[in-house]
């Protein structure tokens, strides 16, 4: 078995391995501590968020509730409490804004496993099946809000991993093992960036609340693209990169503007020609050294 070059390497020689890998580490920083804050409560005693990422209490004052559950529960005739939907009303707002996949790629606790296996692909070269359909997530995000509604059941959330892993961090693993063993081996034996990219309905549901962001990854510099393909590569969602990338000659705009984007940053580690960076909506400027500060389409 052949090891590939790393994408990204280019970039590595020319910033040095931490400024290729900043917003990576940046946001493994963000997951850890995020688990950590729902950690020390059962581990030390010190309750700054109570409960868990389907529905907790920060500071025993803001609520936070993850709006697809309560949408389901809502839909299985379960009437919300005031605080439950006041949380849901917060989260949403967080994600309309920064943009709504971000919580797969900075908060989610299986992001770093489907990242392993696409990073074991990568590395050793591994080719699977890529056909099937990204647009299967929203065929699951719709049965996961009709099953409630036919049979009074939260059936998703029987095999949710995301919830099952983070639950059992706090009260044991148990079936969570192979849940997670199962989404690992099917994102690297069978569909590449499979279950994120194609089957998870959260994913689904935080891309369409996030479709008007202000944060977005821009392009900024694409015409100093080398073609080299490495952003390509590391992307979870590489279809969003092409129109911003290569959109030019069709009078689009270099910002990214996919619902499907997780604002991972990745593109912006591995690119040695420094063509992607953090953007606001408002700002859509090409500024290659060609087209410097000139106004793009959004």
């Amino acid at each position: 078995m052949a090891i590939k070059r790393s994408a990204g390497r280019e970039a590595v020689e020319s910033r040095g391995w931490l400024g290729a890998h900043r917003w990576l580490l940046a946001r493994r920083a963000t997951q850890i501590g995020i688990l950590a804050l729902f950690l020390l409560g059962p581990w030390a005693g010190i309750w700054i968020i109570k409960g868990n990422l389907s529905a907790s209490m920060v500071l025993d004052t803001l609520p936070l509730t993850d709006p697809l559950l309560l949408l389901q529960s809502t839909l299985s005739g379960n009437l919300p409490v005031l605080s439950g939907i006041i949380g849901a009303l917060i989260v949403l707002v967080f994600y309309a804004l920064i943009g709504g996949r971000v919580f797969c790629s900075w908060v989610c606790p299986i992001n770093p496993v489907t990242d392993l296996a696409a990073w074991i692909q990568r590395r050793f070269d591994l080719r699977v099946g890529s056909r099937m359909s990204r647009n299967l997530r929203y065929w699951v995000l719709g049965l996961s809000l009709a099953l409630p509604a036919a049979t009074g059941v939260i059936a998703w959330e029987y095999v949710n991993p995301v919830s099952m892993l983070h639950r059992g961090l706090f009260f044991g693993m148990g079936l969570a093992w192979a849940i997670v063993a199962a989404v690992f081996l099917f994102d690297l034996l069978v569909v590449s960036r499979g279950f994120c990219g194609r089957l998870c309905p959260m994913g689904a549901f935080y891309g369409l609340i996030g479709w008007g962001a202000l944060v977005r990854v821009s392009a900024v510099k694409r015409r100093d693209c080398d073609d080299c393909m490495d952003c390509f590569a590391v992307c979870p969602e590489p279809q969003v990169i092409k129109p911003a990338l290569k959109g030019e000659a069709l009078g689009l705009g270099p910002m990214i503007l996919g619902i499907n984007c997780t604002n991972c940053g990745r593109c912006i580690d591995v690119c040695s020609k420094d063509v992607f960076r953090f953007d606001l909506r408002s700002f859509n400027r090409d500024v290659s050294p060609e087209g410097r500060d000139r106004p793009q389409a959004v």
